[in-house]
């Protein structure tokens, strides 16, 4: 085999996080009655979330913004779009939102049998992420995902961020991999692919969306069952 080691993105990538994101606020959008404090639908709130979202994370993986910030400042505006400046209650939904997103199950088609079919083959398998220690393990543990991985590498324990090389060295050196038996196999062409070819690693971009990639991977799928056809 050409690779004995390979490293996953979890979220967008094996875990469901746009379906699990959008259960856990539909609840925390239920649970506050958030339609009487001035949000008519939860379809609006729920696109006006994941704009700010987005923003932010663009900013946290560049370091612009610290973890803390990330959290609660996503609600913040939100809520700010619907004339509610309401601080409290931001930082209430924000901790609330982090306590019931890792209990969330959805996963992509396909991952269990894919993730079998890689441990029959022997390969050794790790995720490296961008998400929080606590939340990215408990997400795991409750998926029932936890057992197919050596090791788990967080920003949060490697004090990096993909798209920087230290983060994937921190890996390599935690996994006791080589760089050039490994893999890098996420959804994220600026943190996933990028990060794996600033770390000289070969890279699998899972195009689930089916955008136009504007990085070049050394391979790329839009299921994760193709994988089978690489490895």
């Amino acid at each position: 085999m050409k690779y004995k080691h390979l490293f996953f993105d979890l979220d967008h990538t094996l875990w469901d996080f746009e379906m699990n994101a959008k259960e856990t606020l539909f609840d925390l959008y239920e649970l506050h009655a958030l339609d009487k404090k001035g949000i008519p639908d939860f379809e609006t709130f729920f696109t006006k979330y994941s704009i700010h979202n987005e923003k932010l994370w663009d900013k946290y993986t560049k370091g612009l913004i610290k973890q803390d910030e990330l959290r609660w400042k996503r609600m913040w505006l939100t809520l700010l779009d619907f004339k509610i400046g309401d601080e409290i209650l931001s930082k209430q939904l924000s901790v609330e939102f982090l306590e019931r997103l890792p209990f969330k199950k959805n996963l992509f088609p396909y991952t269990f049998e894919i993730l079998n079919y890689l441990k029959d083959k022997n390969y050794v398998m790790h995720l490296v992420t961008n998400g929080f220690e606590n939340v990215q393990h408990n997400k795991l543990h409750h998926s029932n995902l936890k057992g197919y991985f050596a090791e788990v590498i967080t920003s949060e324990a490697s004090n990096s961020l993909k798209p920087n090389k230290e983060i994937f060295e921190y890996a390599i050196k935690k996994s006791g991999a080589d760089i050039k038996e490994s893999i890098m196999i996420g959804d994220n062409l600026d943190a996933d692919i990028q990060g794996g070819i600033n770390a000289g690693m070969d890279t699998i971009f899972v195009n689930h969306l089916n955008i136009e990639p504007h990085i070049k991977a050394t391979y790329e799928i839009k299921h994760l069952k193709e994988l089978e056809a690489i490895l």
